[in-house]
């Protein structure tokens, strides 16, 4: 594989999905689809190291992540809260691409000052804005150049000062959350102490978690460092220590470097971060720079660099507009900022061992961005999948979202049995390092937390959406079952697992029930592991596909879209449509690839195409929603492939890519993406015009593929696709489907053991 290190690096850019979507008009299928959720990406510009613990960006307390000018929206454009970028100081473990939860982290805020310090806390002016892979900078209007990078576990800040008597670096140890209604996080307890020669630690207790940090700083020798509280220096002393803060009564607290400063100064601050108090924040900085901390930025900065450039290597492309080569790029680099792997810093078991948060929307996540994840680092996916287990022995169940907080559970409305899927597709492509017999102990008892318990016994528990994620949640602990040798225990699984039928009415869509963020025609398409019975319960190949069809829009007229809040009657206009959302919402994400189960792979072409077209872009502007942690990025990734994972199957569905070929590096070997008849085509106003293309025909390593799937262990384990396009539909993949659990095929044993069919 020829990699080019860094050239997909070149293309990112983070200011992507900062602003409202700002796309340009639709045409064709996606004019017909219409968008109910906030119309943001919610992403952040910050640096960030890959699937790291820390990222740092310049934090005005805007809505979701600090960074930016909006306001909290969940419906439509958001609103602005300020006319201008503007920056109190620069914080840390920002959230990206997430939505709909009020508190985020923002700690230890940094804020360079030539001001007193009762001016902490202004929301100065960006100016010059900057960022890449690891690195972002921003001028305030103060005058001071600010420059942020990260490792794994720490921070580096460099500043530049203006000439100025009293030049200051302010450190607060008590700012977290956003600055909306009930968005502030109040520390419970904490504790500070400067230890002389630009150094410092501390410790403060956020959300039920004790987060540590070390400092050490290049301040000039005439510079004082010192502690203050409630904005007044405290000299002469060297500690403060918090035993219970409420909100009634915290009062900002911190450390401060300050003196004369020529013009062109600079300050470095270096932060090593731990849960596990503040010696091992120590050991974490002193790990990420080895031999001293002299010139730690640009070294730290350098390694991140590496890291990026090594993770992009993996995923070359052949051709693309610069447009799309930088949306592939940008959409690649968001899929890997979450969640974020701290190994050896459980707050909450004192083993060595991985630890994962971040996994704020796994709703989302488990569909493509696990999967990306895995295939990329499957070191990683294995540690995810450790760490997840890990959390149901020490808290009682397996999270369906994990923040950097206490408690796993507070997910649980949104979905059920999601973990299950991340397992049984770890398992079929067996990763290492798992004591599977202990995982499948976990698996099963988490079938009956939450609606679980109504669903053994009923079959059928409301919202209905969790009664098809807990059928899934059966099948895939029946895949880890029976490859134990267990098939007792398999058999009851999977006769649990034919249950998901109940949850549909005879129409083929889903009965009438309650739906997190969504409705009953998005959520009635989720890739089954019995898609073939769930199509002849629709009524057969062309019923199922007309559904699809009006689902999708196909002859309908366009539609106008939702503006800035408050709506008019156009809100209930869209809703009534019951439409695809465009990737604007997440629940009908695989619904394109639907298609291919009732032998129309032309359709997916067709929607997949639109979507890929005209729902996304460059610019601030340029994502249709909530990136939700790099779910929908990850969307975009695999799509752009012609790939799709199917969660819990160990399954890919192959699909026309985007690019005339792609050298990837999935499951430690080289896949090679090669294409003939390939047609260049653009995204927004550059595909007016443009078609879809249809695969034709399709090799795998040499043997015709006839079917539209390859399996986990086929695209990890390396080899050559080769891709016949052309400008029209033909027969391919019409007439062998991908496998379904009610399928009679012996080389599928029923779905089970689909990690031994080959082509």
């Amino acid at each position: 594989m020829t990699s080019n290190l860094g050239r997909i690096l070149d293309s990112v850019d983070p200011f992507i999905g900062t602003e409202p979507a700002d796309l340009p008009a639709a045409q064709g299928l996606a004019a017909s689809w219409w968008w109910p959720k906030a119309q943001v990406g919610n992403t952040h510009p910050g640096a960030c190291h890959p699937l790291g613990m820390v990222s740092a960006c310049a934090c005005s307390g805007a809505y979701p992540t600090g960074y930016g000018r909006y306001g909290m929206s969940t419906e439509g454009a958001p609103a602005p809260i300020y006319d201008d970028y503007l920056a109190s100081g620069f914080t840390h473990f920002q959230q990206s691409g997430t939505g709909a939860i009020r508190k985020y982290y923002n700690y230890f805020r940094v804020t360079p000052m030539i001001e007193p310090l009762d001016a902490l806390g202004t929301r100065w002016k960006l100016e010059d804005e900057a960022a890449e892979p690891g690195y972002y900078a921003a001028t305030l209007e103060n005058g001071i150049r600010c420059e942020l990078t990260v490792g794994e576990k720490t921070a580096v800040h460099r500043y530049t000062f203006p000439e100025s008597s009293s030049a200051r670096v302010v450190l607060d140890f008590s700012y977290g959350g956003l600055a909306i209604e009930h968005g502030t996080t109040v520390p419970l307890r904490a504790g500070l102490e400067s230890l002389g020669q630009g150094c410092a630690q501390g410790t403060v207790v956020m959300e039920g978690i004790p987060l540590s940090v070390y400092i050490d700083s290049d301040t000039p020798k005439a510079w004082r460092q010192l502690v203050w509280y409630d904005r007044r220096r405290v000299d002469g002393g060297t500690r403060l220590d918090f035993d219970y803060i409420r909100r009634t009564t915290l009062r900002p607290f911190g450390l401060m470097f300050m003196g004369p400063a020529r013009a062109g100064q600079t300050v470095e601050i270096r932060m090593g971060f731990s849960m596990r108090g503040t010696d091992q924040a120590r050991r974490n900085l002193e790990q990420a720079l080895p031999g001293g901390f002299e010139n730690g930025f640009e070294r730290v900065r350098a390694q991140t660099h590496d890291v990026w450039a090594g993770y992009a290597a993996q995923v070359e492309v052949d051709g693309g507009t610069p447009e799309r080569r930088t949306v592939f790029a940008t959409s690649l680099y968001h899929s890997l900022i979450k969640p974020c792997f701290a190994e050896d810093e459980s707050p909450f078991w004192p083993s060595k061992g991985p630890f994962v948060f971040d996994i704020a929307t796994m709703w989302d996540m488990y569909k493509t961005q696990f999967p990306l994840l895995t295939a990329l680092d499957p070191v990683k996916g294995a540690s995810m999948l450790e760490s997840l287990v890990r959390i149901a022995e020490e808290e009682g169940n397996l999270p369906i979202g994990y923040r950097m907080a206490r408690g796993s559970d507070r997910f649980f409305r949104q979905a059920s049995a999601l973990a299950h899927t991340v397992l049984a597709d770890g398992y079929q492509l067996g990763l290492e390092g798992l004591e599977w017999d202990w995982a499948l102990v976990h698996m099963q008892d988490d079938l009956r937390r939450g609606y679980g318990e109504d669903f053994a016994e009923r079959g059928i528990v409301h919202p209905i959406s969790h009664t098809l994620d807990l059928a899934s949640g059966y099948w895939c602990t029946a895949i880890v079952a029976r490859g134990l040798g267990d098939h007792r225990l398999a058999d009851e699984l999977e006769a649990k697992a034919r249950n998901w039928a109940n949850a549909f009415g005879g129409d083929g869509l889903l009965r009438d029930s309650s739906f997190y963020e969504g409705g009953r025609w998005n959520y009635s398409f989720r890739l089954l592991h019995d898609m073939a019975a769930r199509i002849k319960l629709a009524g057969g190949d062309k019923a199922f596909t007309a559904i699809l069809d009006r689902f999708f829009g196909f002859g309908a007229v366009p539609v106008t879209q939702l503006g800035v809040p408050p709506f008019g009657p156009e809100f209930a206009i869209g809703q009534d449509l019951n439409r695809f959302e465009g990737l604007n919402n997440e629940p009908d994400m695989e619904a394109p690839w639907a298609y291919h189960y009732a032998g129309r792979p032309d359709r997916t072409a067709e929607v997949v195409h639109a979507a890929l077209a005209y729902q996304f872009g460059t610019g601030r502007g340029g994502l249709p929603g909530n990136d939700d942690s790099g779910a929908l990025s990850s969307w975009y990734v695999w799509a752009s492939l012609g790939l799709f994972p199917v969660a819990g199957q160990n399954l890919f569905l192959v699909n026309a890519p985007a690019f005339g070929g792609a050298s990837l590096r999935f499951g430690g070997n080289d896949f090679e993406l090669v294409t003939t008849g390939h047609v260049e085509s653009g995204i927004g106003e550059d595909a007016a015009g443009s078609t879809a293309q249809y695969v034709q025909s399709a090799r795998f390593n040499g043997k015709p593929l006839d079917h539209g799937f390859l399996t986990g262990n086929q695209l990890h384990g390396g080899g050559r696709l080769e891709i016949e396009l052309g400008p029209e539909p033909s027969d391919w993949a019409t007439k062998m489907r991908p496998p379904s659990a009610s399928d009679r095929h012996p080389e599928w044993g029923g779905g089970a053991r689909l990690q031994e069919f080959l082509p």
